[in-house]
């Protein structure tokens, strides 16, 4: 292959390597050997460093460079092969340059990534020393071996519940897991985790990112890790530390391992959504360490401050990645199509997507990231969803994404926390989100699954911390409680944290069943957080991003107690309920008119005296909406342009602290309704289901309570 000379120590590649090819990025194998291809559009030179089992370096440089890459072919280099990079070229961060050969770099475009990050002074471009040892390399891939994922679910984003999730979180405490796959792909995918997820309902599960992550140096210093995963630095590689294959010692393992747990999730009938890093990197401010984009091409990769030594810093992470450099955008792209075509992959959920589809400062809905994603023909047939904000200047833009995106619907969240602890709240305001905010989704032709419904997500507290505690408690994490949001709007009802008050215990587990059942019966696409359905706690810790133990991690011991085994049973019925009842998941947004002649609205609004809401009714605060929905005049058609019926239903919420009278609409409404869904109740959630109030009855509203009513329009005898 060549001849190799040592040069103060380093194994030196003496003959040239083979021209090879520009594209594709990274290394590839082709069963004889493997092209390399780095862009770095400034770089004076690069070096492909390949490593042996001992920890040798060998150094090749790569001599051909088209359009700005670095490309050379090796021969007899194969599969497990560990490698890197290093880039020559000025330092002048003054300019914005930082090439700094000592630095060994991670491919961008690496497939697996082994080893872990070592914090040491000589992984900072800016002090001296050698980086190698103590950087995670890539590993070289046989792409042509690979798992058949199957036939994706291709669930329509009407019908879609997603389950937010970690993969290490899901699965450290599950008894029937097996030690060694707790934390681990094949831990999702094991039987029992998936028997969970099936009966429960859910149509898909978003994972916290699976992009190769390392945790910042802040952390290390502390003894602690990143327990999300958002500081991603390999955007094609699989986490190595969530793979049992890797732990057993088989290199390269996780890209095999997750697709495994993909076709697993498949056959399951389930969708595997990936919340993705693009917006910045691990490599942190000008401070943080040199991982791979600042050594490789520093000023294209990032965007700068005005003073090039410093970063734009729309993420509150230290650094931006600049998606107006083309290249850029190449490489979200390509890493974007290889999770959904190699791997799987059924949609993403983009972390700060404001911050990507920033022009030159603004947030611009024809920004080319958005551009570019909107025409790509792979990226369109999968589930787009973005966290519309981001923490720079007019970075928050729910509401004003483009086609094809769903979003994070914040309001919601808000809407509805305040709604459930007593806080004003405009009816207005909580008809909009119940009815899948039309006021934010329909003037640019979007549908009501636009809005992802959430009330508690990986950031904030769990539900079952949202009824206990009204003040953050992060002490743990090292920053004297000051990191997390302290605009929770949760309701502690008196008790600060956990107590022995069965009285007290009983609200807060009525709030949480209020909560869930209002998130998953809202019209829009509901968002359950893992281990909501079965009351996990995190003990007000609502930052839990360096917290890897049993507080971050899901509780399964929870189901053994009765009041909490009756709360999944709620979920998984009001899941069941919903992907049952097309009313209760609408693909066009209501009018307010009869959808067929003689029809009735195709949804209403009612007082607690059981007439219409009239328009001075929503100027005015209210603690008890009904919204009935009609399911003889669903606006949707079939796939063969057929009607679709369904039952209709009624749904009072009440959230005052007293017993409220509550008349129930008779005709044309409804002779009779059948009880569905019903808070009260803190044991069998089917306690009442043979349960049949006639039209015009008034109830008796127990306070903090939501109940579902199926309406039927028949005289009903008991006979």
């Amino acid at each position: 292959m060549g001849r190799l000379q040592r040069i103060k120590g380093v194994l030196i590649f003496m003959s040239r390597p083979w021209p090879g090819s520009w594209r594709p990025l990274g290394l590839s194998y082709d069963g004889q050997g493997v092209n390399a291809a780095l862009w770095a559009a400034g770089a004076a030179g690069v070096d492909l460093c390949l490593f042996g089992e001992d920890g040798a370096e060998e150094r090749v440089p790569l001599t051909e460079s088209t359009f700005h890459v670095w490309h050379g072919y090796l021969p007899g280099i194969g599969p497990g092969q560990r490698y890197g990079f290093r880039v020559h070229g000025p330092w002048d961060p003054g300019s914005g340059r930082r090439w700094n050969p000592e630095k060994l770099l991670l491919d961008p475009y690496a497939r697996a990534v082994d080893g872990d990050f070592t914090l040491n002074e000589a992984t900072f471009g800016h002090l001296p020393g050698d980086s190698a040892p103590f950087m995670p390399k890539g590993v070289v891939v046989d792409e042509s071996v690979r798992v058949d994922t199957g036939p994706r679910p291709l669930i329509p984003f009407a019908e879609t519940v997603i389950y937010e999730t970690n993969v290490r979180g899901l699965t450290m405490r599950h008894p029937d897991v097996p030690e060694d796959l707790r934390g681990t792909y094949a831990g999702l995918a094991h039987p029992a985790v998936l028997d969970h997820l099936i009966k429960l309902g859910i149509t898909a599960v978003e994972l916290l990112p699976v992009h190769h992550f390392i945790s910042e140096p802040h952390l290390l210093e502390q003894g602690k890790v990143n327990s999300w995963g958002y500081n991603s630095i390999g955007y094609f590689a699989p986490h190595a530390g969530y793979s049992a294959a890797v732990r057993r010692g088989v290199r390269g393992g996780q890209v095999r391992e997750f697709q495994e747990m993909v076709a697993a999730l498949h056959r399951a009938g389930i969708e595997v959504i990936l919340d993705v890093v693009y917006n910045h990197t691990a490599e942190g401010n000008q401070d943080g360490p040199t991982l791979s984009f600042r050594g490789i091409d520093n000023d294209c990769y990032y965007r700068l401050a005005d003073d090039p030594q410093y970063y734009r810093d729309y993420t509150g992470c230290g650094n931006t990645l600049n998606v107006t450099q083309p290249h850029v955008i190449q490489l979200i792209t390509d890493s974007l199509r290889y999770w959904a075509t190699e791997m799987g992959v059924d949609g993403f959920r983009f972390d700060l997507a404001s911050a990507l589809a920033r022009s030159l400062h603004d947030v611009d809905k024809l920004s080319a990231f958005l551009t570019t994603i909107s025409q790509d023909p792979v990226l369109q047939g999968v589930k787009l969803i973005a966290e519309p904000w981001d923490v720079g200047e007019g970075g928050y833009q729910v509401g004003e994404f483009p086609p094809l995106w769903a979003e994070w619907n914040d309001k919601f969240r808000d809407t509805a926390r305040d709604y459930w602890r007593g806080a004003r709240t405009d009816v207005r305001e909580l008809a909009y989100r119940l009815s899948g905010s039309s006021d934010l989704y329909q003037d640019d032709g979007r549908r009501p699954y636009a809005s992802i419904n959430f009330i508690t997500a990986h950031d904030g507290f769990t539900m079952r911390d949202l009824v206990t505690y009204e003040q953050k408690h992060n002490e743990a994490h090292g920053e004297e409680n000051r990191d997390g949001s302290n605009d929770n709007r949760s309701c502690n009802y008196g008790v600060e944290g956990e107590t022995d008050d069965e009285k007290l215990n009983i609200l807060r587990r009525s709030q949480i069943r209020n909560l869930l059942s209002m998130m998953l019966l809202a019209t829009g696409v509901p968002m359950l957080l893992s281990g909501d359905e079965m009351g996990r706690t995190q003990h007000g810790d609502n930052n839990a991003y360096c917290v890897d133990d049993e507080t971050s991690w899901v509780d399964w011991s929870l189901l053994e107690k009765p009041q909490w085994r009756s709360l999944l049973d709620l979920t998984r019925r009001v899941i069941h309920l919903r992907r049952r009842h097309p009313v209760l998941r609408q693909r066009l947004f209501f009018s307010g008119q009869p959808a067929y002649p003689g029809g009735l609205q195709d949804i209403a609004w009612f007082r607690p005296d059981g007439n219409e809401m009239n328009e001075g009714d929503w100027f005015e605060p209210s603690t008890a909406l009904a919204v009935y929905l009609s399911g003889q005049d669903i606006r949707g058609r079939g796939p063969h342009g057929e009607r679709i019926t369904d039952d209709s239903f009624l749904m009072i919420m009440y959230s005052g602290w007293e017993d409220l009278d509550f008349t129930l609409p008779g005709d044309p409404w409804a002779r009779w309704y059948q009880v569905a869904v019903d808070t009260s109740l803190d044991g069998d959630p089917g306690a009442r289901d043979d349960v049949m109030l006639a039209g015009g009855t008034t109830l008796a509203l127990p306070p903090r309570s939501l109940l579902l009513l199926r309406a039927d329009h028949e005289l009903w005898s008991a006979t």
